[in-house]
């Protein structure tokens, strides 16, 4: 059969009507269990797969956890895996949408929302929404939040300490003048990552400078400009903190095109610790959060959810730890 097959042709293969064929494959009563076995044979014979929308019209349940994303990049894709990882025990299938932030940059989560709740996914896992203001049919949890009010359950890494952590690791290198390259301002995670930053310079006894921080914004033509502004000061940074690993991989780039050394002219610190960044020819310094487990407890807190229970905590935040590779050295 060259064409998908429908449920006439399953009825066709069994010898029994179509109203028969939608009892058992919906598992209603009145069809008799020898009639039903040849019902789901001629289903697997054919590869019969009942449409998704219609089923959901009539039970208002799809089976399918949505996972709305601004972009498909290394952060989300890792979010991804711990999603698919967390479901694959439960009879969920996972749906991974992309709102097209471009076209949309703020609120692209309740348009995509709307399109999908009610008829294709039973419950959504936003990931670095820019709102968390949203309504919708459907249970919802947020990875790496909003930096407002998070009325909806969320799970995030702990930028604040994180952000320590970089920092803390660039002053016991020697380093005094450290910059921070920071991400999306709307995002908790980023405006926690430059507080850790502030913090131990505070510890430090060191002033904080704002001439050392720029604005990435996660976007690699954004970082390659803003870097380079701030590697061409007259008295620059010898170490910067970037709020994500792929800004600081794009402001190594960007120092080398300088002819600046990593590390021997300017050491470079990452948060995430995404595959990329030790599979590069110098790997990443950078702090590790636990990307995939993100992905899979806010899994886990939906399917709570989904059967009707209360998450034990409905406001998650994970640790980080320092993973010190070959891009941070001693100032000399």
């Amino acid at each position: 059969m060259n064409r998908r097959a429908t449920i006439h042709d399953v009825a066709a293969a069994a010898g029994v009507s179509v109203a028969t064929v939608s009892k058992a494959v919906n598992g209603r009563y009145g069809v008799a269990s020898a009639t039903v076995s040849r019902v789901l044979d001629a289903v697997a014979e054919l590869g019969y797969e009942s449409s998704l929308v219609a089923s959901s019209m009539r039970s208002r349940r799809t089976g399918v956890v949505g996972v709305l994303v601004s972009d498909f990049e290394p952060f989300s894709a890792e979010v991804l895996k711990g999603v698919g990882a967390a479901l694959s025990s439960h009879r969920y299938d996972l749906l991974a949408y992309a709102g097209a932030r471009d076209s949309d940059p703020q609120g692209w989560e309740r348009r995509s929302l709307s399109r999908l709740s009610g008829t294709l996914i039973d419950a959504a896992i936003m990931v670095t929404p820019t709102v968390v203001g949203v309504n919708a049919d459907v249970p919802i949890v947020a990875v790496d939040p909003h930096a407002g009010r998070v009325d909806i359950p969320s799970v995030e890494s702990d930028s604040l300490a994180g952000g320590f952590e970089a920092t803390t690791h660039l002053l016991e290198l020697g380093h005094r003048r450290i910059g921070f390259l920071a991400g999306r301002p709307e995002l908790r995670s980023s405006e926690m990552r430059e507080a850790g930053y502030r913090r131990a310079l505070r510890h430090a006894g060191i002033r904080f400078d704002p001439a050392l921080v720029a604005v990435g914004m996660y976007d690699p033509d954004t970082v390659r400009v803003v870097g380079r502004a701030l590697l061409q000061q007259s008295d620059r940074p010898t170490a910067v903190f970037a709020a994500n690993d792929r800004t600081a991989l794009g402001l190594i780039e960007v120092a080398g095109e300088l002819g600046l050394d990593v590390p021997g002219d300017l050491s470079v610190i990452g948060f995430d610790d995404i595959p990329e960044a030790f599979l590069t020819a110098r790997p990443l310094s950078t702090v590790r959060q636990p990307i995939q487990r993100l992905g899979a407890e806010a899994a886990r807190m939906l399917v709570t959810m989904l059967g009707g229970g209360t998450p034990e905590a409905t406001h998650l935040v994970l640790p980080t730890r320092l993973i010190p590779r070959a891009t941070t050295a001693p100032l000399r």
